[in-house]
Order: structure tokens, then sequence, then C-alpha cells
């Protein structure tokens, strides 16, 4: 018997790295998982790596569009949802002094409003007792150099957890935040070269970076009944990074 037998589950940006190996274990343990990407192309892999139980639909998480349709095609398909995990985010350097205006407004764009709306307007899709996770970055936890706009887009994301898990208290949805360090993903291959990546690799207390799995097992944790005591927390999975 699955941990998720039976439940339905969104993951937005589920078409690579930690979301993807996420979709994957879902589904494994019971799942119907609904993946969202920007690119079709893409979008038609992950399905395909996925292999069943999957449906994939495109659009953008900063695009409250784009959300509408994904949850029209949730109605559609299966009624109403159990799980789910707002994955979708990204972001770039931009060291204090030359950081733009779009900049801010994409990034905070994508993590913080995409974020709120792909909550808020997942709810009325709801079943009571489910379970919502946002990934979140010990990126907002540390102090790294460039990564301000980035740690701010991700930081809201506590204070949500702990007012929405409240407002939701009467339908036990529960409410937290997956926040992972230096994960190697093929994200991380197009913004760090390899003197960075040993740098960050030095700061993680094994040397190395985590793997996609590791997170998933981790958001496997925050979606199934394993975690049913667990509410309005942050779940650090950086290897300890940030504790030491």
């Amino acid at each position: 018997m699955g941990k998720l037998d039976g439940k339905v589950a969104v993951i937005t940006g589920g078409t690579t790295g930690m979301a993807l190996a996420g979709a994957k274990l879902f589904v494994d343990e019971g799942a119907h998982v609904f993946i969202t990407g920007r690119r079709q192309d893409a979008l038609d892999e992950a399905v395909k790596q996925i292999g069943r139980n999957v449906t994939g639909v495109q659009g953008d998480a900063a695009d409250l569009d784009d959300l509408d349709r994904l949850y029209d095609t949730v109605k559609r398909e299966k009624g109403s949802l159990d799980v789910l995990w707002a994955s979708a985010g990204g972001g770039e350097p931009a060291p204090l002094g030359e950081i733009t205006e779009a900049q801010f407004d994409t990034w905070f764009g994508l993590n913080a409003r995409g974020t709120l709306f792909t909550v808020q307007k997942a709810l009325p899709l709801f079943n009571d007792g489910g379970s919502i996770l946002m990934t979140g970055s010990n990126a907002s936890l540390g102090a790294f150099p460039g990564w301000s706009v980035y740690a701010g887009s991700k930081a809201v994301q506590q204070a949500w957890a702990r007012v929405w898990l409240n407002e939701l208290k009467d339908r036990r949805i529960r409410v937290n935040v997956l926040t992972p360090g230096q994960v190697a993903t093929a994200k991380q291959e197009e913004l760090f070269d390899e003197a960075t990546k040993r740098q960050f690799e030095s700061l993680i207390p094994r040397g190395q970076m985590g793997r996609p799995d590791e997170i998933a097992t981790a958001a496997l944790f925050l979606a199934s009944d394993d975690s049913s005591y667990v509410n309005g927390m942050e779940l650090v999975a950086d290897g300890g990074t940030i504790a030491i």
C-alpha cells in the first residue's frame, strides 16, 4: 500500500529537478499527479519519464490565467485534490546596488505572487485533511551575497504557512514549507560554474550537493499522513549548511 494511494496531487514546476523527482515518487506511492511547466517539450518529456498516472498542463505559475486552466483541468479530470506542492520558482544573483526593477518584479512575481495564487486558486478543489507544501530556499535563512532578491521572495512563505494554517484549521488542511539547500539539478548547471559549485559544496558538511531524490522523500513526508502532526513548519533539507 502506497503512502498516497488514491490521492490527487498537483506539483507546479514539475518538469525537472526536485519537483520531477517528487512527481515520480508520488506516483510510485499511489497518487495521480498533475504537473506544470512553461515549455511544452519539457512537459511532454517529464510526462514520458513519469510514465503513468500523470497529467501535464502547460503553463506559467506566475500567470493567473494559466493557473485557472490548471485547476479547470484538475476539476474536469479528478474533481478535487489532496496535495499541492507549489514548487515553481527561480532566481538569479544580483548584488545590492545592481538590482534592477525587472529582476525584482520577475522573481517576486514568480516566487511570491505566483506561489500565493497557486495556493489560493487551489482551495475550492481541496479535500478536507489535505496537505499544502511550498518550496522555500535556505538562501532565506543564510546570508549569501548577491541573492537578496531571491532570498526575500522565498522568505515570505514561512509567514504564509503560519497564517494560512490558522485560516484553514477548520478544514484540517496542513501548510508547510520545504526548504532545500544546494541540490544538483539541470538549473544549477545553468547558473553556476565549477568554481561556484565547489564553493557551495564547501559549505555543506558532507561536502556534496543534495540529490533531487533526497528532496523528493522529504516532500513525500510532508504530503502524506506521515506528517499528520506537522503543521506550519519549515523543514530544512540542506545537509546542515545553515546549522553550522
